[in-house]
């Protein structure tokens, strides 16, 4: 039986109902992903990710899936991003704020040369140490230093000494967004002009264009106006280039030009 004009409007996926009710449910997704389609982001991930994932961090994102936080987790493809970004800026000496169960942490690992060093902290030992023996089986553990406890007061002591400036190569930010602004003011002082900082969750679940009486849940909101200020901050920032991506909850790649 043919289908009717009225008919097809209503079951057509290019009717603006149904298109809303895809967005909706796309948001709802546990991954991070700000394409248009499921099915899109699963082609990435089964087509160029998966394949080339390394094993180790295969194990550990399958570890990390379980732990009831796991939304914190660096997404495979802003992984395997990272992973190929260290390596074209040929990266040595490296920071990580956020660590959580050591995702992204162990994508930088697998990426620096064999005496290649990461700073990482984050405020939660016991998350870190959830991949800790992953890290350890994967041969690159004895490259990380990891310090338990806020970041801020390790910068200001970094800072502090004038020969910790200019002697990072790359500095990755996924932490509390509240304070990106401070860490931001502290880090353009420790990279190295032609070192790079990638700020994570720069477009925040999509939020940074919502209008202000948008439905968001709880920790969205709170954080929502911190991301922008950050957005418009490194916007104005005459010292670097910047370029956001819309890879995971969006990454911005600051590169220190002055």
């Amino acid at each position: 039986m043919a289908t009717t004009t009225t008919e097809a409007t209503k079951t057509s996926p290019t009717n603006g109902e149904d298109k809303q009710s895809q967005n909706l449910r796309h948001q709802e997704v546990g991954h991070k992903s700000l394409l248009q389609s499921d099915d899109l982001y699963q082609y990435i991930l089964e087509t160029s990710v998966y394949p080339r994932e390394p094993e180790s961090m295969k194990e550990l994102r399958e570890v990390t899936a379980k732990h009831p936080w796991n939304i914190m987790t660096t997404s495979a493809d802003e992984g395997q991003f990272l992973n190929m970004l260290i390596k074209l800026v040929n990266a040595k000496n490296t920071m990580e704020i956020g660590v959580y169960t050591g995702y992204s942490l162990l994508a930088t690992a697998l990426a620096l040369p064999e005496d290649g060093k990461i700073l990482a902290m984050d405020v939660n030992r016991e998350n870190y140490e959830l991949g800790l023996p992953i890290i350890e089986k994967a041969g690159v553990a004895h490259k990380i230093d990891f310090r338990e406890g806020p970041a801020l007061p390790v910068l200001d002591q970094l800072v502090a000494d004038e020969k910790n400036h200019g002697t990072y190569d790359f500095i990755f930010v996924d932490a509390d967004k509240d304070n990106y602004i401070n860490y931001h003011k502290r880090l353009i002082d420790l990279v190295k002009v032609g070192g790079v900082i990638g700020y994570d969750n720069t477009l925040w679940n999509g939020s940074v264009v919502a209008p202000p009486d948008a439905p968001m849940r709880k920790y969205v909101r709170y954080y929502r106006d911190f991301v922008l200020e950050l957005n418009k901050a490194l916007a104005a920032d005459p010292r670097i280039e910047i370029c956001m991506l819309p890879v995971g909850d969006g990454i911005t790649i600051c590169r220190r030009i002055s």
